[in-house]
């Protein structure tokens, strides 16, 4: 599932974001830094200040993480099923290396959070649609503009 275009989305995102709901179905969705691919099938993301996203994996394991090139307004969707992993665990220490490249050992975490993808879809910014012949550069331009960034 994994493909070289997610790999692309998740490299050029600084920050995700991940929704999670509570047994109560009341929703919570959270930026996350570090972040990455984890084997074929999977995304891994480090816990660094997330009580209420671990709370609700807990009791919920349905998520959805969003990927946004926030230049080019274009990304991914990804849902799938969520564990909390502790050290100790099996492929902890394999998930925490590929988290420490990331945060070079900056930002300490004491769980990860293991997500096996379900399903993918592309992310656009309307005027893609509305004006299919748009082309990426364009779109920088005007959300360089946008964000008052030249």
């Amino acid at each position: 599932m994994i493909t070289e275009e997610v790999k692309k989305y998740i490299k050029s995102s600084v920050l995700c974001w991940l929704a999670t709901s509570s047994k109560e179905n009341i929703p919570n969705v959270s930026p996350k830094e570090v972040f990455t691919c984890f084997g074929e099938d999977a995304l891994i993301i480090a816990n660094i200040a997330s009580p209420q996203t671990v709370k609700n994996i807990k009791e919920n394991l349905n998520v959805c993480v969003s990927f946004i090139d926030v230049l080019v307004q274009k990304g991914l969707q990804i849902k799938g099923a969520a564990k909390i992993v502790k050290k100790g665990s099996p492929q902890y220490e394999e998930m925490e290396n590929e988290l420490i490249k990331i945060t070079e050992g900056k930002f300490p975490f004491s769980s990860i959070t293991k997500i096996t993808i379900a399903s993918i879809k592309p992310i656009i910014a309307p005027k893609y649609i509305s004006y299919p012949e748009t082309t990426e550069k364009e779109q920088i331009e005007s959300a360089l503009k946008a964000y008052k960034m030249k």
